[in-house]
């Protein structure tokens, strides 16, 4: 079956490379898996209740971590998966399975480096000027 249609059973029991025991990323000879991830914005429909969204997010394989949070949507939900076609298919299934009324992703590209720059009044966008 595509993973365009595999239910979330069918996908895995863990979040995508993620160790059984411990929960962290999955690591080979090669260094670590590389995953896709993405931050979900939700709103629920006005008759679904949170508990409906949790008990949901506690059986889908992709859902890493979750927050209810104060602002125009009622929480924010970080996925993972090991293709984009799995990774859609979660997002969709929150909009479908969920009780979610709308479901903005924001796909994660990489990760900022934050550590200190030897001028910290040059950017790092900005490059090196000389």
């Amino acid at each position: 079956m595509s993973p365009w249609r595999m239910t979330r059973w069918e996908r895995g029991d863990l979040p995508p490379g993620t160790d059984s025991g411990s929960g962290e990323p999955a690591t080979s000879a090669d260094g670590p898996q590389r995953r896709h991830e993405a931050l979900v914005s939700v709103r629920l429909g006005r008759s679904a209740p949170g508990s409906h969204l949790v008990e949901y997010l506690r059986h889908e394989p992709c859902a890493v971590d979750a927050w209810w949070i104060a602002a125009d949507v009622d929480a924010v939900i970080r996925l993972a998966a090991d293709s984009m076609t799995v990774l859609h298919r979660a997002v969709a299934d929150l909009r479908l399975r969920a009780g979610v009324e709308v479901a903005e992703a924001n796909y994660i590209l990489r990760a900022l480096d934050l550590s200190a720059s030897a001028d910290p009044r040059t950017p790092e966008w900005a490059g090196s000027a000389a």
